[in-house]
């Protein structure tokens, strides 16, 4: 039966709700793409042609233009790409002599002029003049302010065997990075640009993309055999008569495309539904936490595509729950998913290297046979993957952030969101493991990257200026999270689900920088963080607080010459024997001291507890400016422990060992952690490599 939401209860939340950003239904459109091109399995070629159209958006001519050529990565050893994995990424290894590369065969304009010989490889990032992953032609004539102009491209993509998310794996194939494709024109003032001009660097190892939002019209031809999914909605299918059949997939409002094909999936089918996925209850509670009407946070159906490969047929429901899960929380959080389609693809065992990825309504997950059965159905790997590469289609297929040049923008961003997900979606304690009663929760798995030795790198940074390539990860995924976990922890939940809620509003379909996102912040909380965003985001100090002292001892009574109400008297070892003996008759006195330390350069506002026998947990808090905090107290008990942060708010704190401290020591809080971490590391992170 289908669910209905009350008109009084629609009544209550226009009347409650706060302005908000107007979520806009479509992108500007600066380009658009319409390909018909043919896959010949026995060369492992994608040839065919491509019609671009460009807008100009900015107030000035432009002379020229600047595609990527992705594919040419895997060309040979002396690419960029190739200097700086090595060969191999997230441990993902090239295949020996299976070389990938793209050939632009003719560039024409619609009046049939040959741009061809106007073409020169860049390299605007390094010296590397063999790197052939940017190219520049010069047109015959710019294009002036808000005309377009198209070109008529003809191509040819070799593919290589799967590594760094495309390729081919026997019959397998998964089709990214795979067209000559635009880099973003940017006008003076976006992002922070002093002139406008050409953002289209080369293709790193660490790196990944950015573009401008348009429509892609793609016509792929494959096999009759092959099962195919890709980017948008299929708007047709042809048998030629030839063994062959031509797909036709549309979308507009993004700024990718990618396509799958493999004659061995299983086609797994489900939908979302807005009404019956999500509870009336559930609606009310998300729009009165952010503000919003209920209209506002209305969803919408989609339909769930999961190309799916046999031998993982038993993990189909958790792939769909999980996509279910990403659709609902992602929408009610954020936005509604605008799109009517999104297609999770499970890449072949071997082709892992194609796991793990986003494309705009599109995603590749990535399974082993042995999370098909109990206790490893527990091990929530399917799904943490399957949610964060949903999450991408809001923080990088949505909000197109410069993913070469602020990469926390899309991966730490979405990290956070993936997290809070699997929070309400699998609970806090055991979201991410449920292990022969071993449970483990996202902040568990958060926090074991995090060190106090992480001072070499900060946040915001281009992808290839991370040292060494490999804390890449940390910096864009992990430490960015902690850091908005921590702010959530300052601010509050409302708060912070009102900022996350306003900046996908206002740069849904554009293109953020850090500042924007700090800005929205700054508005929506009524404070100025930069105390917090300078050192956190741009520096690279850490955070750490310990206790260094409790000591908890009765007073002590006096000797020598001491002046009294009754006079001066003189006060012997004897007699300080006596008083004492008299005051643990009538009632000890303490003298407690705690001393608290800010061991990391960062400092945060904190509280700190203390626990007195036989009484409440007491706490005050410190604004964590001062290198250390002694906090002395005169009570009738003797102090049991303190602790700084003792809700564990602050998780960007690289070592909570150290946070608490017991008059008698007690370590088991270290045994506890050591014993999830070593879990973690052992039965998590192998297992999927990513």
């Amino acid at each position: 039966m289908r669910r209905v939401i009350p008109v009084l209860l629609l009544f209550a939340f226009v009347a409650a709700s706060a302005a908000a950003d107007p979520l806009p239904e479509r992108s500007d459109r600066i380009v658009s793409y319409t390909m018909n091109v043919r896959l010949d399995p026995g060369t492992r070629q994608v040839t065919g042609t491509e019609r671009v159209t460009w807008r100009n958006p900015s107030t000035e001519p432009v002379a020229d233009l600047w595609f990527h050529l992705y594919l040419n990565a895997f060309k040979n050893t002396k690419s960029t790409f190739f200097q700086e994995s090595g060969g191999q990424l997230r441990g993902d290894q090239a295949a020996k002599d299976s070389w990938g590369w793209i050939d632009i065969t003719s560039m024409k304009t619609e009046a049939g002029v040959e741009l061809r010989p106007r073409i020169t490889f860049e390299h605007p990032d390094d010296d590397n003049a063999n790197d052939q992953t940017v190219v520049r032609v010069v047109l015959p004539e710019p294009v002036e302010p808000g005309a377009t102009i198209a070109l008529d491209i003809a191509f040819t993509s070799k593919l290589p065997q799967v590594f760094a998310r495309t390729g081919y794996r026997h019959d397998f194939y998964l089709v990214g990075q795979w067209f000559p494709k635009l880099g973003v024109y940017e006008p003076a003032g976006m992002r922070g640009r002093e002139t406008g001009g050409w953002n289209c660097h080369q293709f790193h190892a660490s790196s990944e993309f950015y573009a401008d939002y348009g429509t892609f019209d793609v016509s792929f031809t494959v096999p009759s055999s092959y099962k195919v999914s890709a980017t948008g909605e299929r708007r047709h299918e042809q048998a030629n008569g030839d063994g062959t059949t031509t797909y036709r997939y549309v979308q507009d409002d993004v700024h990718d495309f990618a396509w799958t094909a493999d004659p061995d999936y299983i086609v797994v089918k489900a939908t979302f539904s807005a009404r019956t996925d999500v509870t009336p209850a559930e609606y009310q509670q998300v729009a009165s936490r952010l503000g919003r009407t209920l209209d506002e946070v209305m969803l919408s159906d989609v339909e769930i595509t999961v190309m799916l490969q046999p031998d993982h047929a038993p993990q189909a429901e958790r792939h769909v729950e999980a996509a279910k899960a990403g659709l609902k929380w992602f929408g009610l959080w954020y936005g509604r998913y605008p799109y009517k389609t999104l297609t999770v693809v499970d890449p072949q065992p071997g082709a892992g290297g194609a796991g793990g990825m986003e494309y705009p309504t599109f995603i590749t997950a990535g399974s082993n046979v042995i999370f098909n059965r109990w206790p490893f159905d527990r091990i929530r790997g399917v799904e943490m993957v399957t949610i964060h590469e949903f999450g991408h289609q809001f923080w990088y297929a949505m909000v197109g952030n410069n993913e070469f040049e602020e990469a926390w923008l899309d991966e730490g961003i979405n990290s956070y969101s993936t997290g809070k997900v699997i929070d309400v979606a699998y609970g806090k304690d055991r979201g991410m493991v449920e292990f022969l009663g071993l449970r483990i929760g996202e902040v568990d798995t958060l926090r074991a990257g995090n060190s106090p030795t992480a001072i070499y790198n900060r946040i915001i940074a281009r992808s290839w200026d991370y040292t060494p390539t490999s804390v890449y990860g940390f910096y864009s995924y992990q430490k960015p999270e902690i850091a908005l976990r921590t702010l959530e922890g300052y601010l509050g939940d409302e708060t912070m689900a009102r900022i996350m809620r306003t900046y996908h509003e206002r740069w849904r379909f554009r293109h953020p920088g850090s500042e924007d996102f700090f800005a929205v912040a700054n508005e929506v909380s009524g404070q100025d963080l930069g105390w917090y965003f300078d050192p956190v985001f741009r520096g690279t100090d850490v955070l750490d607080y310990d206790v260094a002292t409790v000591v908890s001892e009765p007073v002590a009574q006096p000797r020598g010459v001491v002046d009294t109400p009754e006079g001066r008297k003189t006060m012997t070892e004897a007699d300080a024997r006596k008083a004492a003996a008299d005051a643990r008759k009538a009632g000890v006195q303490y003298a407690t001291r705690v001393v608290v330390r800010r061991t990391g350069g960062v400092s945060f506002p904190v509280e700190v507890a203390f626990k007195f026998e036989g009484k409440p947990v007491e706490r005050i808090s410190w604004d964590g400016k001062e290198r250390t905090k002694t906090f002395r107290f005169t009570r009738a008990e003797r102090l049991e422990w303190a602790d700084v942060d003792p809700d564990r708010k602050v998780v960007l704190d690289v070592n909570w060992l150290n946070n608490g401290r017991r008059v008698e020591g007690d370590s088991r809080t270290a045994t506890t952690w050591t014993t999830r971490w070593l879990f973690l590391i052992q039965n998590l992170l192998t297992s999927f490599g990513l």
